[in-house]
């Protein structure tokens, strides 16, 4: 029987690395609802491909979207709009599989809703968890949600952990003779890149990311090492884990994605090439496989493989996420929103590169930490953090 899916954010790298997928599998996947914020010209492109029933984008673009899909003699597709849009799409009854892949805190409550619809999810959107984690597991373990992760390293760590995992109780300690998990790292574009010279860099070069094509905000968390920390928090989440028991290691071919380490000796590591649409298959049809068309490893092309500790004096970013996730509480989320406020400022030239851990460090350090008790007690915070770090941010300027 086809299953229906809905893309949430599917003009990014991840929507269309699903679509390569979907449409391999005419036979197994439809396309229900696709969503997008500004690329309207590709979602056009998308649409005219797979003709989706329902497509959502911000309420400031349905006249433009309108008279496209007139020209392109799609009236028959629905136009919803904006967050409530969203939210619909994910959670309609239609929908058997949710792909979470908007990118920042704009993905958190389409994704909720999709959790709490009991729907397959599968976790691109990191943030979400980063955010909201305790609420969004409570949530998937109430509504009986399948939360799958399409993080290629997170994935990685799914597929290297027993069958079971993620259905066991919460408890912040290794299960299942399970004894560390072992998260990797390419190290960015500036893992060698002199420290003197960090805070001259350009976005063009912080978004020439060595082995991945990913969008700017996700490549400049790569070059700061913030998005492994952010990796770390998801992952804390996804398997019940406390830090402690999660070690990042720098693995710059990007060919091995991440490990789990038995209490008997024994390290477990899902390798291949890095592409995405290996991860997206895997969670899309598990506990079963489907075929893609990412090459197969040449094991004798990576001949050497290489592991290093990370540069946390280099990369400050990495023991703040640490920090955050030991804080518990609010902490990932304020976090969270430091970081996405100070990589746009440094998108747009406001700010230096190595003033992005700076401004986040600043904020966690002026808004209240506190337990999260409701999602509006999550956006409430991110709300703040934002205000802060956007003082602090002309406060810097001069």
């Amino acid at each position: 029987m086809t299953q229906s899916v809905c893309i949430l954010g599917v003009t990014g790298s991840i929507g269309q690395s699903t679509l390569r997928v979907l449409e391999q599998h005419p036979d197994q996947y439809s396309v229900y609802a696709v969503t997008a914020y500004s690329r309207i010209d590709e979602l056009l492109a998308i649409c005219k491909r797979v003709n989706p029933q329902v497509v959502v984008i911000p309420a400031e673009k349905i006249v433009q979207l309108k008279q496209l899909f007139i020209d392109a003699q799609l009236e028959h597709i629905e136009i919803r709009v904006g967050s409530e849009g969203l939210i619909s799409v994910a959670s309609a009854p239609e929908v058997d599989i949710v792909m979470a892949a908007i990118v920042g805190a704009a993905g958190l409550l389409p994704t909720l809703a999709a959790v709490k619809a009991g729907k397959r999810v599968l976790l691109a959107n990191k943030e979400s968890l980063v955010m909201s984690g305790d609420i969004m597991m409570q949530a998937a373990r109430e509504h009986r949600a399948l939360l799958l992760p399409v993080d290629s390293e997170h994935n990685a760590i799914f597929q290297s952990l027993p069958h079971n995992y993620l259905s066991l109780s919460p408890t912040g300690s290794p299960q299942l003779g399970v004894s560390q998990i072992l998260l990797t790292a390419s190290g960015g574009p500036f893992l060698d890149y002199p420290d003197d010279l960090l805070s001259q860099v350009t976005p063009q070069q912080a978004c020439k990311h060595p082995n991945w094509s990913m969008g700017q905000k996700i490549s400049v968390d790569s070059a700061t090492l913030m998005n492994k920390g952010l990796e770390l928090i998801e992952a804390c989440h996804l398997f019940s884990i406390s830090e402690h028991f999660v070690t990042v290691v720098v693995h710059p071919q990007s060919i091995i994605h991440s490990m789990v380490q038995y209490v008997d000796g024994s390290t477990l590591a899902q390798m291949g090439n890095p592409d995405m649409c290996t991860p997206i298959a895997h969670a899309l049809a598990w506990p079963e496989r489907i075929a893609t068309d990412v090459p197969a490893l040449d094991v004798f092309a990576h001949a050497q493989l290489n592991f290093r500790q990370p540069d946390t004096q280099k990369f400050p970013s990495l023991t703040l996420a640490r920090e955050a996730m030991r804080s518990g509480g609010l902490a990932p989320c304020i976090l969270n929103a430091a970081n996405e406020i100070a990589v746009e400022a440094f998108l747009n030239h406001k700010i230096k590169f190595t003033s992005i851990p700076e401004v986040v460090e600043h904020v966690l350090n002026h808004v209240q930490n506190d337990k999260a008790t409701s999602i509006e007690h999550v956006l409430e915070i991110d709300a703040v953090a934002r205000q802060v770090a956007g003082r602090y941010i002309q406060q810097i300027r001069g």
